[in-house]
């Protein structure tokens, strides 16, 4: 039986080929493709890369691929095509634009018969990975702008404030895309200081030992999902977090640790938050003024559940909005 297939013939055109465009991420170690990049790129005729800087090249080459350094124009590359071949094309970080543009024209025009085209991507971001090009642009904007260059912990303490308050303001409005933005603009600040601290002279950490810190904090903390305590309400995964956080801090006292630089409102619904879990007797201070009734008001609301400091925005805001409307300008 005769398996060899038939030579092309005047009426019988020439396969048009493959053109395979891999693609790789920068945020996954070079040499770590899937197995179907490999067997694409050990089968192919041709592996051409128009960057001889690639990361990938080295790994390709040690594999045992031969990578041509070379730049086609997409008729040239539909030329290698001819006869059947496969050439594969490892693209660029910016992912060979021009080429594809290029392709498209030629299919579009049909005066070509153009080769199979198949994107593969030979590599795969995993969850979070774009928080690597945070951490490389913030390290770049840092050592490159004049403003960022020159910043320090104190001097961005009140962007952190002011962005943790636009924070509540999206999640109140329940406005999703002010959401996503304002939550970057609170992720900023933490690489930013981050950053900052790197350049300490005597107790430099980075973002990784910020995360470490917190990933490990974290785990202590859930001894019910990584250990072997059990919690089955959102009361005893309470408990967990306070018994342990009880013995990481070795508090003297339960108002130790709580910030009385925050707004009054929300000091005085901490105060008597940490209080009542403590379940402490302590008697409201007597005192004449609005403010010995407005901590009798916050302690009051706290006990039965209720956010102080969020009730009073949600009253405020109907009073900006009842002043508009006044001024005649509505919402």
């Amino acid at each position: 039986m005769n398996t060899t297939s038939p030579a092309a013939t005047p009426d019988t055109p020439a396969a048009p080929g493959r053109i395979v465009l891999l693609t790789t991420s920068h945020r996954v170690a070079p040499g770590l493709l899937s197995w179907p990049a490999w067997r694409t790129l050990h089968a192919a005729d041709r592996v051409l890369c128009a960057d001889g800087a690639h990361p990938q090249l080295p790994y390709l080459r040690e594999a045992g691929t031969r990578v041509d350094e070379a730049s086609p124009t997409a008729e040239e590359l539909v030329a290698a095509c001819a006869g059947g071949r496969t050439v594969v094309v490892v693209a660029t970080g910016e992912g060979e634009p021009a080429l594809t543009d290029g392709l498209a024209r030629l299919a579009g025009s049909g005066r070509v018969s153009m080769p199979d085209l198949e994107l593969l991507p030979a590599s795969y971001d995993l969850p979070g990975a774009r928080l690597l090009d945070l951490v490389q642009v913030m390290d770049r904007i840092r050592a490159e702008c004049p403003w960022s260059s020159q910043q320090t912990h104190k001097g961005l303490a009140k962007y952190g404030i002011e962005e943790a308050y636009e924070l509540v303001e999206a999640i109140e409005d329940g406005d999703r895309d002010e959401l996503r933005e304002e939550l970057g603009d609170v992720l900023l600040q933490v690489v930013f200081h981050a950053r900052i601290a790197e350049e300490h002279p005597e107790a430099p950490f980075s973002i990784d030992d910020v995360a470490g810190g917190i990933v490990t904090k974290l785990i202590h903390r859930h001894p019910h999902v990584f250990g072997d305590e059990t919690a089955s309400t959102p009361e005893e995964v309470k408990a967990h977090w306070l018994r342990t956080k009880a013995i990481e801090k070795q508090r003297e006292s339960v108002t130790d640790g709580i910030p009385l630089g925050q707004p009054a409102l929300a000091l005085a619904t901490k105060l008597s938050s940490r209080v009542r879990t403590a379940g402490l007797e302590v008697p409201l201070p007597k005192g004449e003024g609005i403010g010995y009734e407005l901590l009798a008001l916050a302690a009051a609301a706290e006990s039965e559940g209720v956010d102080p400091e969020a009730a009073l925005r949600v009253a405020a805001r109907a009073y900006r909005d009842a002043v508009r409307a006044a001024e005649g300008l509505g919402e």
